[in-house]
């Protein structure tokens, strides 16, 4: 199956409550995240003034990769490549409803990242959390997978470095952007 679609008898996520702390959270200051298609360029969300959405997602498949059963057992796990092409496909809907800037934030590497966001013609950046800063700055849930700590799929939104409204968990994956835009056009 390709990495763009998925399965429809896929587990859905359970709300388990690892997010409620984010309600009025204040990113820390010191969190720098490297730019995918950049590296000498970091982003400090917590500097960010305009309205920002970030959304979290476990990894994205690489071309010509066979998607174990197992990954797709995993509530959650599956989606990454349509949810950063929901992303992609309502990029300027965002911007037309106040979005400044949008980041995919993974545990994968910058390298990895670059062919992804390269491969998906993606018009906003990916930024690697490989060394877990942002998971462990705002305590976020996480599962393993193959000997790695992977994020579990969220969405946040971020003004002035705070968060104001979150989703987790997101499913299916990619519909979370469809939450985003009603709040937005709700506002």
């Amino acid at each position: 199956m390709a990495h763009t679609t998925f399965p429809s008898d896929l587990p859905v996520p359970n709300d388990d409550g690892l997010y409620n702390h984010l309600t009025d959270f204040k990113i820390p200051s010191d969190i720098n995240l490297p730019v995918a298609t950049d590296h000498s360029k970091q982003v400090n969300l917590a500097e960010l003034k305009e309205l920002t959405v970030v959304f979290c997602y476990p990894r994205t498949g690489a071309p010509n990769e066979t998607v174990p059963d197992s990954w797709n057992s995993i509530p959650g796990a599956r989606g990454c490549t349509p949810q950063a092409c929901s992303f992609r496909d309502r990029f300027s809907q965002l911007h037309a409803l106040g979005v400044s800037h949008i980041y995919g934030i993974s545990t994968q590497s910058p390298d990895y990242q670059a062919e992804v966001h390269n491969r998906l013609r993606l018009p906003y950046d990916l930024l690697s959390d490989e060394n877990l800063h942002f998971q462990r700055g705002l305590d976020l849930p996480t599962f393993e997978w193959e000997g790695k700590k992977v994020l579990r799929r969220s969405m946040i939104v971020l003004q002035d470095g705070r968060v104001i409204r979150w989703w987790y968990p997101v499913f299916p994956p990619d519909r979370g952007v469809d939450d985003l835009i009603a709040w937005l056009e709700e506002r």
